[in-house]
């Protein structure tokens, strides 16, 4: 990974690129692994607290760690573009994933495609915006 943080950063890629790319695929493979075992086992309860747990893990106790440590200085940008997406594909995560007119309680493959696009789709943007930045 760090090879990788290396090759981009010489490219002038942005740390924000970096960091929502290389840095957050490689640090969430393990976890995709686990996930993916635990689906095999038909253990879907350890894939969704892997998931939960993952993403409050990494928002709260390594942000509050690196915060305590040195304080963080979030843009405007991020604060009202990123975290508005992050919240409202959680949402939609939630809306897929709750039982309602009788639909069964889980992800099927048409809303696990959606949520995929639609990372693809915030990806491609955000490095469409730093690309036209320059």
């Amino acid at each position: 990974m760090w090879g990788a943080v290396e090759i981009a950063l010489r490219f002038g890629v942005s740390d924000l690129i970096i960091g929502l790319t290389v840095v957050a695929i490689g640090t969430s493979l393990p976890e995709l692994a686990s996930s993916i075992t635990a689906l095999r086992r038909n253990e879907h309860d350890m894939v969704l607290g892997n998931v939960v747990g993952s993403n409050l893990f990494n928002s709260l106790a390594v942000v509050g760690l690196a915060g305590v440590i040195a304080p963080i200085e979030a843009g405007r940008e991020v604060l009202v573009r990123d975290w508005s997406v992050m919240t409202g594909m959680t949402l939609l995560m939630i809306l897929f994933a709750f039982s309602w007119r009788g639909r069964p309680r889980r992800i099927n493959r048409l809303e696990g495609g959606i949520l995929l696009a639609l990372f693809i789709a915030y990806t491609g943007y955000m490095v469409s915006v730093v690309i036209m930045s320059r």
